[in-house]
């Protein structure tokens, strides 16, 4: 810096020592100091970040230094005396405002002169950036060059009574009701964020396969961050068990860990956090907290624990029946550790679960906090009578979707020959709806059974995609829907039934059988194409990408997680650094889609080497039942899973099958297209 020219005494100098528990992967930066000092900024800021601090020696991973120079402010009273080009000066354009389109001029910037005043709505536009001046807004050039904007037209206030019923939360200001709805759903972003910068394993800091939310006292899903919808639409249900269990001995500094299906869970590998937040004093629950992310290893008869041909549920894996993960602010590390290792089928990387659930928890204070200023800004009751009024919202947002629907029904088949019924009963009058599932296949002996919080999960996501209103998912799409499952079937299975399969590949039968149900669109490929493979060493998990089906007036999307997922692939340097294999081909599968005057989306091509002895699973479906078509659109292409060995070999696998691989050795998956839309052309027919 002194080369370039900065003054010394305008160096600052920061040196840091990057710090870290031993046997844990994050380090945080403390100022390099006496080493109790620095022991002591580590564990202040370990407990802001975790909430809780580990008995175990620090680790000095790194030291980093940071210098800054301090230069001049520049002279930027130059910049606003240019030529007065008056180029454009006169164009006009086209723009949607205040609900209505209209004629607004178009200036250059370059034009501007200092203490030129454009009053909206009118766009001012430069060579890589466009303002829009909305109505009721100046954009005045300073005398810098810079653009000033500002409100000139006051928004109409309302009466006294009225604000006093908005100041109280009685009544729900709709311009408060938008801030609140994207303040809670900012909320969840922001502990997905710290979920994502804390985890440890690949599965949830790098696949993103992970959910947060934010719940009212009574356990309601009140908003959520765009992340994976099976979890998002089933947390409510592992809330209110929670709540059910525990909520008289509740303290401050509890955290709680369930994953069983029977009390609240979907299954095994999705472990949801949970966090009371409560008022100054400790003495009333105010509202949860909760994160969900999919452990890639929690134990089972396969590693990845994802059997294919799992008949109970403690082949599962690791159940987490209302655990108590943290007490009094302690991480009870040793405790959980015991669960993990010491179950029928145990868990073949306790220590990364045990990561994963320290950065979940992490996740969850960062909710608390965030909820915190929330109600420190605007007060506690209007923000418990915002949290209701969202709901509200969202519900009626579902009521007048209902008033546009029709009856409907479908039975679904799946490639098992189980079917999925349902019925879609439209009640005018009340505004309401009910969906019966009567008629859907008995429990069955395979995996692929749901529990109930599965199905309320499926329900919610396709009736929320059916709102246009920008609405945070919540429990209020739910209140005008009735929703009926019978006892004993596949989609209310009885303990111990195995139900891994349910979260992932019934999840998007269900969905297939609403939409095909309300005539909304051709299905998109039924399936998440689950690929699990591992060995003592390493545990891995993906769902691989498919078509999405196409719609009246739209085409499938290619190779895109659709509907109840949303994670993403792992990066392949990522991949390859992490496990023994080799990414030899990742491709669009051409021609998988569905034909029709709206075509379906391609499904994809997966090429996987292994370089290590593993053991392959897959769980996945439409293998022998197609994608359905809607309107005289034709299904997509089943999907096809298969093994080529090393010395030329072919191994096809079953939607749900497990083998052995050896190095060398390739596994092929090869997904589903989506279905077309409406009857195709001669021509279009032709050229496929």
């Amino acid at each position: 810096m002194l080369d370039e020219g900065v003054p010394g005494e305008r160096i600052r100098v920061v040196r840091r020592v990057h710090l870290r528990y031993e046997g844990t992967d994050t380090a945080i930066p403390v100022q390099l100091a006496e080493i109790e000092t620095m022991a002591t900024a580590f564990e202040s800021s370990h407990r802001a970040l975790y909430t809780f601090l580990l008995d175990r020696p620090l680790i000095a991973e790194a030291i980093s230094v940071e210098a800054t120079g301090l230069t001049d402010q520049p002279d930027l009273s130059q910049l606003g005396d240019q030529a007065n080009d008056t180029t454009g000066s006169s164009e006009t354009v086209r723009i949607y405002s205040n609900g209505l389109w209209r004629d607004a001029p178009l200036r250059r910037r370059e034009a501007m002169r200092p203490g030129d005043v454009l009053t909206g709505p009118a766009i001012i536009a430069e060579a890589n950036a466009t303002t829009v001046v909305d109505d009721g807004w100046q954009a005045t050039m300073t005398e810098t060059g810079h653009l000033l904007a500002q409100r000139v037209v006051t928004p109409p206030r309302p009466d006294a009574a009225t604000r006093a019923g908005f100041e109280a939360g009685f009544e729900a200001d709709p311009v408060l009701l938008e801030i609140f709805n994207n303040l809670f759903m900012s909320i969840a972003e922001q502990m997905g964020f710290r979920l994502e910068a804390t985890a440890q394993s690949v599965n949830i800091r790098e696949r993103l396969d992970f959910s947060c939310a934010l719940f009212d006292p009574d356990g309601n899903l009140v908003a959520n961050a765009p992340h994976i919808p099976v979890h998002l639409g089933s947390m409510g249900t592992t809330v209110k068990e929670v709540i059910r269990r525990r909520l008289s001995g509740m303290k401050p500094g509890d955290v709680y860990a369930v994953n069983d299906p029977y009390h609240g869970g979907t299954h095994l590998p999705d472990i949801t956090v949970i966090t009371p937040v409560f008022n100054t004093g400790g003495e009333d629950v105010l509202f949860f907290v909760a994160s969900r992310g999919h452990h890639a290893e929690i134990g089972g008869i396969t590693p990845g624990s994802m059997p294919a041909d799992s008949r109970e549920i403690h082949e599962e894996g690791v159940l987490f029946d209302n655990w108590l993960l943290a007490e009094n602010g302690r991480f009870r590390e040793a405790e959980t550790r015991r669960l993990l290792t010491e179950a029928p089928f145990g868990s073949r990387n306790p220590d990364t679960n045990l990561a994963d659930l320290r950065a979940q928890i992490a996740a969850n204070q960062k909710g608390v906090d965030e909820v915190g200023k929330m109600i420190d800004h605007f007060g506690r009751d209007v923000v418990a009578a915002y949290m209701r009024h969202v709901q509200d919202n969202a519900e009626e947002a579902v009521r007048r979707v209902i008033d546009r629907l029709d009856n409907g029904a479908y039975r679904y088949r799946m490639d098992s020959g189980a079917t999925i019924a349902v019925r879609i009963t439209v009640d005018r009058a009340a505004r309401s709806a009910t969906i019966d599932f009567t008629g859907t296949s008995a429990q069955l002996d395979t995996n692929f059974n749901a529990p109930t919080s599965v199905v309320n999960a499926a329900v919610l996501y396709v009736f929320r995609t059916l709102v246009a209103d920008d609405i945070p998912l919540n429990d209020g799409c739910l209140r005008p829907l009735r929703i009926v499952v019978p006892e004993g079937s596949r989609l209310a299975p009885t303990h111990p039934a195995a139900v891994v399969a349910g979260n992932v590949e019934t999840s998007q039968a269900i969905t297939g059988a609403l939409f095909a149900a309300l005539g909304v669109q051709a299905e998109g490929s039924g399936t998440m194409n689950n690929v699990t493979f591992g060995n003592e060493r390493h545990q891995y998990y993906e769902t691989v990408g498919s078509g999405s089906g196409a719609g009246d007036g739209y085409h499938g999307a290619s190779v895109v997680q659709t509907h109840m997922t949303n994670s993403r692939l792992t990066d392949p340097e990522v991949l390859e650094w992490r496990y023994p294999v080799l990414l030899r081909e990742f491709a669009v599968r051409q021609g998988s889609g569905g034909a029709g005057r709206w075509r379906g989306g391609d499904g994809a091509v997966r090429r996987l080497e292994f370089t290590e002895p593993m053991t392959v699973s897959t769980l996945s479906g439409h293998r022998r039942v197609r994608p359905y078509g809607m309107a005289g659109g034709s299904p997509g292409e089943l999907g096809r899973n298969r093994v080529e060995r090393a010395d030329g070999s072919t191994v096809e696998l079953a939607g749900c099958g497990s083998t052995h691989v050896e190095p060398g050795d390739t596994l092929v998956i090869e997904t589903p297209g989506g279905g077309g839309y409406g009857p195709a052309s001669t021509s279009a027919r032709r050229r496929r």
